[in-house]
């Protein structure tokens, strides 16, 4: 079997992660953070840019990791919208329209770039995969009750997708053998049905249960209203739906370990706030349920907070009548882009070339 060598990169918001794999075996993992005075000082995406490439290179010579070994590079894929799932060549073309744009602004968007930068001067694929702006939903998915807006698919793509490939291989079973329900539960909560090895409809981190520092869905009048109040800014308001919501404004702490403790010496607000979320995670699995008709092979609980056994037990609880629940913590977001690398090295799977088409009305990217 041939020995392939893949860098793989996935830039965070204040973080930069990288790991190198020689086929499915991990050489060794990184994660890079970046401190608020370097990020002040990037006024733009190209500042990030040079800073974090910066960055990792001194990182693969400080493991005296030679480049030349190198077989590709992957990196995180972006919100570049709408892609199809798996993998795409970095080439001229998708790295204009994350420069260029429009393209909604995320450090996802950077792997990319950052990929390329590392193998374009080694002449070895550049890839991304599961990027995050993957859309395999159906068009009956996509309607909403406002004319001229649809739905989009925004979920935890990489993640999902390679924990539904790793819960079917222990079945003996592909990824496109099985339906699966995932809840990736992390900062944001977002909720995905995967139909024979398509997310074939999503709710997003917005949409659906508040999680521990997001609202989730709020009864749009509400929202309308506040919006016209005249007490909040549009910045204080998108602070409250993201990074100032759920937990954290329930309870002042999205620290679920905090809050544990707090419900084990008896504190009843804490309880319930834990309770409504693990609630309206079960929830949102149920109606995920129902666009496969309730033929559901397995229910995956994913993501940093599915480390937590007192919610994880709680929404199980609840959804366990409809199918089987599995409980893989973490992200594993590395691994997962590494392994998606490898299957096309090997021919398992084929690469897209992004081109960029477009058309009178619109834009259309596949």
């Amino acid at each position: 079997m041939s020995q392939y060598y893949i860098l793989a990169i996935n830039p965070g918001s204040t973080s930069t992660k990288i790991a190198v794999y020689e086929n499915e075996k991990e050489i060794f993992e990184s994660s890079l953070d970046h401190t608020s005075e370097e990020l002040a000082k990037c006024h733009s995406q190209k500042d990030q840019f040079f800073m974090r490439k910066e960055v990792v290179l001194n990182e693969l010579k400080k493991h005296n990791f030679p480049l030349e070994k190198l077989s590709a590079v992957v990196g995180r894929g972006g919100q570049i919208a709408p892609l199809q799932a798996g993998g795409y060549y970095v080439n001229e073309a998708m790295k204009r329209k994350i420069i260029q744009g429009p393209i909604i602004a995320h450090a996802s968007n950077l792997g990319a770039l950052l990929a390329a930068a590392v193998a374009d001067p080694l002449h070895i694929p550049a890839l991304i995969y599961d990027a995050v702006g993957s859309d395999e939903m159906t068009p009956v998915a996509k309607v909403t009750g406002i004319a001229g807006l649809k739905r989009e698919s925004f979920c935890h793509v990489l993640n999902t997708k390679a924990m539904a490939r790793k819960a079917a291989a222990e079945k003996g079973k592909t990824y496109q053998d099985m339906n699966f329900v995932i809840a990736h539960l992390g900062g944001g909560i977002s909720i995905s049905a995967h139909e024979h090895g398509r997310i074939i409809d999503v709710i997003t981190d917005d949409a659906g249960p508040f999680s521990p520092e997001r609202s989730g869905s709020v009864p749009i009048l509400y929202i309308v209203d506040m919006c016209y109040s005249g007490e909040y800014s549009k910045s204080e308001l998108k602070k409250k739906l993201r990074g100032m919501g759920g937990l954290k404004a329930l309870l002042g702490t999205f620290d679920c370990r905090e809050i544990e403790k707090r419900i084990n010496a008896g504190d009843e607000e804490a309880k319930l706030a834990y309770e409504a979320e693990a609630y309206q995670i079960a929830k949102g699995i149920g109606e995920l349920a129902t666009t496969m008709s309730g033929n559901v092979d397995e229910i995956i609980l994913t993501g940093g907070v599915a480390n937590s056994k007192m919610l994880t037990g709680m929404v199980s609880e609840r959804v366990k009548f409809i199918a089987p629940v599995h409980v893989m913590p973490g992200e594993n977001e590395l691994e997962a882009l590494s392994l998606g690398a490898l299957r096309i090295l090997r021919g398992e799977e084929e690469a897209h070339t992004y081109v960029e088409k477009i058309q009178e009305k619109e834009k259309l990217y596949v």
